[in-house]
């Protein structure tokens, strides 16, 4: 029998999946503390969890037709160097303001002005971390919506074949997670 043919969103999918991710690795860890496993054994059941969902998805999603939509915003107009292109550190140098009273001042009133430096270093250390952070999800976004629209790319031939699908879903599982299970291997053979 064949199913429905399913279309799912990327932003959606990659969103549920991060969320995923993020509460297995919680549970996983919280419910370690009590039984003191050690980390690796805290990523080795992680990752059978996030593998064991990742084939169940995929087995259904091939099952069914799945098709996957990018729906991601497109970013065209963003040239680099637009931001800060003309942007040079100023020159500090020694300034001695001496014993007195005058030296007291002349020392509050740096004071003032380092702790205004480093308030505007630190916005714009936080605009350069935000940056970053957008631009590691956009690339994860990329590489997550692009390996599953090439596993979707197979549902016209495994629409409604079950053992097709199973044996689809256990390869691009295997692909997509050995690695991470062969880090934790090796993270697990130097300790």
């Amino acid at each position: 029998m064949k199913g429905n043919k399913l279309v799912l969103k990327g932003k959606t999918v990659f969103i549920i999946a991060l969320v995923a991710i993020g509460l297995t690795v919680l549970t996983v860890y919280l419910t370690g503390v009590d039984y003191n496993r050690s980390l690796t054994t805290n990523l080795y059941i992680s990752l059978g969890i996030i593998s064991t969902s990742l084939f169940l998805f995929l087995t259904y999603a091939l099952y069914r037709g799945t098709k996957l939509i990018d729906n991601y915003p497109k970013f065209k107009n963003y040239e680099p160097g637009t931001i800060m292109h003309n942007a040079t550190l100023p020159e500090f140098g020694g300034i001695d303001g001496g014993d007195g009273i005058g030296g007291l001042i002349i020392s509050i009133l740096l004071w003032i002005a380092v702790t205004v430096a480093i308030i505007v270093f630190l916005i714009l250390f936080e605009a350069l971390f935000w940056l970053s952070l957008f631009i590691i999800f956009a690339s994860l976004y990329w590489v997550f919506v692009r390996a599953l629209r090439m596993v979707f790319y197979k549902a016209r031939r495994t629409r409604g074949d079950l053992p097709a699908s199973v044996v689809n879903a256990a390869t691009y599982t295997v692909l997509y997670t050995a690695w991470l299970f062969g880090i934790a291997l090796i993270i697990d053979l130097i300790k």
